[in-house]
Order: structure tokens, then C-alpha cells, then sequence
């Protein structure tokens, strides 16, 4: 398969993803975080269907890539890409999502759900976690990397910018951090109290390359994956990804009132049909599961 082809497949995955996204939260009786999961869907596609070394018949694998999603409240998102990749099934995460017991949880549980390499939601931290597997993959000579998607909200936390810090202290080019940049919180804008600006500035001054991109355009996401130095390179790497929350429909995009919500009836068709014209595909069926 060439390139061009890859990446149509990958846009293909990254619509049926977001199509069943908008499934489970029409049939969900509770809010999803549907904003930064729509934000994060072409990010998650490529990592989990390109950009890294995982297995769903062998996920314990030593050689593996290792992700931390730091951001947890996107685990749906999440979710919808492992069971297209294989991890598990589709049907069982909307039969199952949110209820008492269940492995699909509103954020990501390792105990619950095997082939998730750390629980995440508790916002801040998950850098931290990646810098400590690195760090321990690097003293042990294995040559796999970690990967670590962050909201650019949490990025206003101190300890993304001490575990930055440390990273390229300890010399991590194992270790990728991803940013989803959408330039929004629960219930704010992040310029509105906290200023990251100049961002890309910041990760510079804290000894990492940095790449930015457009986190919807699945050839500059391949094209950045494919760039990264080798893991036993001595600076770690940021892909800062500028996206939008709610990508793809038109009454969610940019839209603080969508951080987390739930879709009646009508709301579901009317997304289904944003993403039919945003997308330029046919052949919505089955509410959404299949392309």
C-alpha cells in the first residue's frame, strides 16, 4: 500500500470513529466528553493504526509501544479506535459504557480493561507516568517508545511542565508527547485566564523538539510520526496538534457548551449528516457502526 492509500485509510478509520463516537453518545443515558474525543479522533487513528508498535493478539509484547492518555476524559475516544484496531468489540462498549462494573469507564481503567497501560483522569499527570516508563525503558536498553496525549488545558499544570523538564534532563528521544491544541477548557478558552502563548516556545526552551501540525490532516500526522528521531535518539519530541473541539460537527465545533453533553434523537441526525457533508463520504448505515 502507498502512502496516499494509507492515508485514505486512515481517513476512513477516523470517520467511522467519529460516526460511532456519535452513536454511543445518542445512545448513552449520561454526557460524554464528545468535544475533545472529536478533537483527539484523527490523533488516536494514527497512533493506534500507524504510528505505533501495538498488537491486540499480544498486548503484553516487552517490545511494544507504550500510551498514556493523559487527557482521560477522552477515553472513548480511546476505546472506538483500540476495538477498530482489534482490542476488543464495538457492540460491548456501547452495551457496557458507563455502567457499575463495567471495563469502559468515563476514564481509562488498567485493572478493568487489559491492553490500557495506565488508569488516567486525573488531569496533570500522565506526562509524568510516560517520563518514568521511558526512563526505565532507556537504563534497560529496550529501543520501544512512549507515547503521551495531553490536553492543552492540563498543559497549564505545573507538573506536564516539571516532567518536561526531566525528560529532556534525562535525555528521553524515547519518549513522544502529543498535545491536542484546541484551544479550549470545560468552561473557557485556555488564552482567557491562562496564557500558553507563545506555546511551541515553551516546549522549545524545556529542551524538546517540537513539530507543529494540523491535528485533522491525516497527511501531516503521518508525515510527523514518520519524522521522529529514533528512540535511542537523546531529545524527547512534542507534536503539538492545533485541532478543533467538536471537529466535524457543525453545531459542536468551537463550542464550550459541548465539552460534554449528551445527543437526542434529532441532535444524532443532524451530526450524522454534519459529518456526511464535512467528510464528503456516503453510506451512513446502521446508525452510524459501519462505513
Amino acid at each position: 500500500m502507498d502512502k496516499q492509500q494509507e492515508i485514505a485509510r486512515l481517513e476512513a478509520l477516523a470517520y467511522d470513529l467519529r460516526k460511532k463516537l456519535l452513536y454511543l453518545c445518542g445512545t448513552y443515558g449520561g454526557p460524554v466528553h464528545i468535544g475533545g474525543d472529536l478533537s483527539a479522533a484523527d490523533l488516536l487513528i494514527a497512533l493506534y493504526h500507524y504510528g505505533m508498535n501495538v498488537d491486540p493478539n499480544n498486548i503484553m509484547n516487552p517490545a511494544r509501544d507504550r500510551f498514556i492518555l493523559s487527557k482521560g476524559h477522552g477515553a472513548v475516544c480511546m476505546y472506538i479506535a483500540m476495538a477498530l484496531r482489534g482490542f476488543f468489540d464495538y457492540d460491548e462498549i456501547c452495551a457496557t459504557y458507563g455502567k457499575l462494573d463495567s471495563a469502559f469507564g468515563m476514564h481509562p481503567c488498567k485493572v478493568h480493561l487489559p491492553g490500557v497501560e495506565t488508569s488516567s483522569g486525573s488531569l496533570g499527570h500522565g506526562l509524568s507516568i510516560a517520563v518514568g516508563m521511558a526512563l526505565s525503558a532507556k537504563q534497560k536498553g529496550q529501543k520501544h517508545r512512549v507515547f503521551c496525549l495531553m490536553g492543552d488545558g492540563e498543559t497549564c499544570e505545573g507538573s506536564i511542565w516539571e516532567a518536561a523538564m526531566a525528560a529532556s534532563s534525562y535525555k528521553l528521544g524515547n519518549l513522544v508527547g502529543i498535545v491536542d491544541r484546541n484551544g479550549q477548557l470545560m468552561t473557557s478558552y485556555t488564552e482567557d485566564f491562562i496564557h500558553l502563548e507563545p506555546y511551541a516556545d515553551k516546549w522549545k526552551a524545556f529542551g524538546w523538539n517540537e513539530i507543529e501540525l494540523d491535528g485533522h490532516n491525516m497527511a501531516e500526522i503521518v508525515a510527523a510520526l514518520d519524522s521522529l528521531p529514533a528512540p535511542d535518539s537523546e531529545q524527547p519530541t512534542v507534536l503539538i496538534a492545533h485541532t478543533i473541539k467538536g471537529k466535524g460537527v457543525s453545531f459542536m465545533e468551537r463550542d464550550i457548551g459541548w465539552h460534554a453533553g449528551a445527543l437526542s434523537e434529532e441532535d444524532l441526525e443532524r451530526a450524522l449528516k454534519d459529518l456526511e457533508a464535512t467528510y464528503g463520504k456516503s453510506g451512513v448505515e446502521n446508525n452510524g457502526r459501519n462505513l
